[in-house]
This record gives structure tokens, sequence and C-alpha cells, in this order.
């Protein structure tokens, strides 16, 4: 005999966790230093390309991760540790490798013009920026900050993927080996779908929330992350039961 108050009480908590996953990924946009077409030309601090596409770089990334480990074992902690390391070492070389092109390529120093002196290093700023950019390459500060950011979206990614397929796997009376199995095989691919799809959604609401630019936490606009936090809650709990009635029904 099914019991449809506790599948009704699992069902809430992987809910809950959809959207917490959600919110964390919203919230890690602020940290990732983006720079848009002006880091790009070498004339602002963070890396040359957009938000969404930094957000869902390292944020697949993760997710990917946590989904190789949710192949072998359905631990919640492992499944999110993958996701975090995952996310954190996607974006640290993506940095890395943008600051090799900045230093060797473009002949520039590592500087931002939000701050006087580094709040991690307490370099002297200013003294570097070139008469009208606002920085140039990925400081010490802004490294650190995206590399927490990473790891607050490749965390949410897996928590995200994690409670989706669990939900599936609730309704569908698999476990972790079947998934692997071609009894799973749509499990997994729904569940992906899913899951990809409240990334991208979570990227883009703090992207306009941000509105250009952000070098990581000590930027401003970091402080806007509670706007950007909100929404996301609200959009992901409604992704969030769509989500447990359509893999719920499997």
């Amino acid at each position: 005999m099914i019991d449809i108050a506790g599948l009704i009480a699992e069902n809430i908590i992987y809910l809950l966790l959809i959207t917490l996953g959600g919110v964390l990924i919203s919230v890690s946009v602020h940290f990732v230093p983006v720079g848009g077409a002006p880091a790009a030309m070498a004339q602002a601090c963070g890396i040359g390309t957009g938000t969404v596409q930094l957000a869902a770089g390292a944020g697949l990334t993760g997710l990917v991760t946590a989904g190789a480990m949710m192949g072998v074992t359905d631990n919640i902690l492992l499944v999110l540790a993958s996701g975090t390391v995952g996310a954190m070492i996607m974006i640290t070389v993506t940095m890395i490798v943008a600051n090799w092109v900045y230093f060797y390529g473009v002949g520039c120093p590592a500087a931002s013009a939000k701050v006087k002196y580094d709040p991690i290093t307490k370099d002297r700023q200013d003294l570097y920026i070139s008469q009208g950019t606002e920085g140039h390459a990925i400081t010490t500060v802004s490294f650190v900050s995206g590399a927490i950011g990473a790891g607050f979206g490749g965390m949410g990614g897996g928590l995200v993927y994690y409670a989706l397929l669990k939900i599936g796997e609730v309704a569908a009376g698999l476990t972790v080996k079947d998934i692997m199995s071609t009894t799973g095989h749509e499990l997994v691919g729904l569940a992906s779908i899913f899951a990809v799809g409240i990334f991208f959604m979570n990227a883009v609401i703090p992207s306009y929330n941000i509105g250009g630019t952000i070098e990581g936490f000590h930027d401003p606009k970091f402080k806007r992350w509670p706007r950007a936090a909100l929404t996301s809650l609200v959009v992901t709990f409604l992704c969030a039961i769509l989500a447990v009635v359509t893999l719920g029904g499997m």
C-alpha cells in the first residue's frame, strides 16, 4: 500500500530543495566578476563576457559533475560537493586564462577602479588604472569572489538536479543504479531538461538586476542581490511545483 502522506511530505522536501537551489544560483551570479564588452577590450575589471554565459558555464559544469556523482551514489553531501568543486574549477581556470591574456597579450596589470585598495591583498589600485577605463584584468578580490560564486552556483545546480532526480525515483520506484540503466534514461533526460531550464532562468534574473558589469562582492552593485534572490525564490518555487507534478506523475 502506498504511503500517500509520506510521499507528499517527501515531495514537499524536494520542492523546497529545488527552490533553495534556485536561490543559490541567483545569488552566485553576483559574486562572479563579469566585465562584458568593456573587459574584452581590457577597459574594465572582470572576464570579458556576459553574466548569463559565465553563470551558465560554471553552474552547468557543476551540474554535470553532480550528475556524474549521482550515477555512483545518492549521498546528497557528496553530490553537492562534486557540483561545488566542478563549478569552482571551471570558473577559476577561466579567470586564470583570462589573466594570462590580459598580462601577456594586452600588457596591462590587474587593477580595479571600484576600490582604492584590494580588500584582500591591500594593494593600491588607482595608481594602475588607465585614463578613461574602469580597470583591467581580474584582481585578487575578484578572483576569490568568482571562486565563491561558482561554488554557490555549482551547489545550487547540483541541489536542483538531485531533488528532481529523487522526485522521479520516488514516483517510479527506481534506485540510483536503475537510473544508469535503460529503465531510468527517460527520467534522467527529463530531470536534466528541468535542471538546465531552472539554471538558465536563475542566471538571467540577476543579470537584469546587475545591469551590465560587476566585479564581485566588493562592487557596490553586489548589494542588490536580495532583490534577485527574492524574485528567484518565487519563480523557482512555481517551477518546482511544475517539476513535482511532471516528474512525480511518471
